[in-house]
């Protein structure tokens, strides 16, 4: 008898408690907290979907900047679909650049270990501006209040370039609905465009000026 999944390393965080990379026949590495996927497996796939979308509105994407690097699962999707354009990732948890590194091939990414808020403002005072914004801002399953709040979705808006795209990914399974459902409010009071997108269990808000 084979087992379906197979964990092949487990570390412990402070920031996320216990890390696993994880094995499956069906979705292939990846790494889970709390039993969650994080990077690499189910969440390469749902953000497979959601970036073969933005390729199909032929956005010019020459600067991103992904907030919740994670293992790396995004950044070689853009990579793929926009291979001209230059990558910024923001993690704070150093644990889990290490384990993309180490299981996810990640690299071709300029990395941050820092807190996306305070990165964002450093940003912001820079006169930065990127043509795609990703937030994945997730510990496990939660998702911190501070980047709920006006002031943060205020300063991703001033962020974005022009014709710049943002897209927030939320949980959207039982009490998780009603959460995405509420900021997705927020967000339609601070973008001129917010498009509803489902995938798997998440609703991605792909949001423009």
């Amino acid at each position: 008898m084979f087992l379906a999944n197979k964990i092949l390393k487990t570390i412990e965080s402070p920031i996320n408690g216990g890390i696993e990379v994880v094995k499956s026949l069906a979705f292939g590495t990846s790494i889970s907290i709390g039993g969650l996927t994080q990077s690499g497996g189910i969440v390469y796939e749902i953000w497979k979907k959601t970036l073969k979308r933005i390729k199909r509105k032929n956005v010019v994407i020459k600067k991103c900047l992904i907030l919740g690097l994670g293992g790396g699962s995004v950044s070689k999707l853009v990579k793929k679909y926009w291979p001209n354009s230059y990558t910024t990732g923001v993690e704070i948890d150093k644990f889990m650049i290490k384990l993309g590194k180490e299981y996810l091939d990640l690299k071709d990414v300029e990395i941050n270990v820092e807190d996306a808020y305070k990165f964002c403002m450093i940003s912001l005072k820079s006169k930065k501006h990127y043509d795609l914004i990703i937030v994945d801002l997730y510990i496990g399953d939660k998702f911190p209040e501070k980047f709920e709040n006006n002031e943060f979705i205020k300063i991703t808006n001033k962020l974005l370039s022009e014709k710049g795209i943002v897209i927030f990914n939320r949980l959207y399974y039982d009490r998780k609905r009603k959460e995405a459902l509420n900021f997705a409010k927020v967000l339609e009071e601070n973008f001129e465009n917010v498009e509803y997108f489902y995938p798997e269990a998440n609703l991605m808000l792909i949001c423009s000026k």
